[in-house]
């Protein structure tokens, strides 16, 4: 299967997705609750952003980190930006009024050298052109700039290389595990400071990863 028809698929059944996790959730039963978790979630990554710092939050879907970044300046990027605001009752652009929102792919967005903080949260094996993506939010960062990423690893070889060849894992088009993703910010100029095992599991353990991008 060819990568942009997976793609695709994976981006249709994100939004369906989203549209059933969030049927029967109160909108501020989980705003409260999101908040909360994206708040832990910086603490167990050690994580203290500086106000009025430039902060990315790629793929930051309906409900990302952008939530809890109140003192920063956000850009908060999501090719289905358009579809969460019109389709579900939980995302509003005009309730975050520090965030500038791009409807795009992170394949297409970069500005050089820009951000303080990028994040790519859940979302860097959701892309169509991984290599691309990935390149485009590490130019972004400037130098000695902090880069967070989360992902799902996979903890099998076998498992991988099956769910590459088929869509096992029908919203995440690239499969790798904990190493191949280090490897890939290490090959970018991308030093890693600390991995945080989030959630363990028998196929995939979820991970953040920070690293500081060099400053050569």
């Amino acid at each position: 299967m060819k990568e942009s028809i997976r793609w695709k698929l994976a981006q249709y059944f994100e939004k369906r997705w989203w549209k059933n996790y969030l049927r029967n959730k109160s909108i501020e039963d989980y705003r409260v609750w999101k908040i909360d978790y994206w708040t832990r979630l910086l603490v167990s990554g050690g994580i203290s952003l500086e106000d009025n710092c430039k902060v990315l939050d790629a793929g930051c879907g309906p409900a990302g980190v952008f939530m809890v970044l109140e003192k920063q300046h956000v850009t908060a990027i999501d090719p289905l930006l358009n579809d969460y605001e019109n389709q579900l009752t939980h995302f509003k652009i005009a309730d975050f009024k520090n965030v500038e929102f791009i409807h795009s792919p992170i394949e297409n967005f970069k500005q050089e050298n820009y951000f303080d903080v990028v994040f790519c949260l859940n979302a860097i094996n959701h892309v169509e052109d991984y290599e691309a993506a990935l390149n485009n939010l590490t130019e972004s960062l400037k130098p000695n700039g902090l880069f967070i990423l989360t992902i799902d690893a996979h903890n099998h070889s076998f498992f991988k290389h099956l769910f590459r060849a088929i869509p096992g894992d029908i919203l995440h088009p690239y499969q790798f595990g904990l190493n191949e993703y280090k490897s890939h910010l290490v090959k970018r100029g991308v030093e890693i400071e600390k991995e945080v095992l989030l959630k363990q599991e028998f196929f995939f353990n979820h991970y953040m990863i920070v690293g500081k991008k060099n400053s050569t």
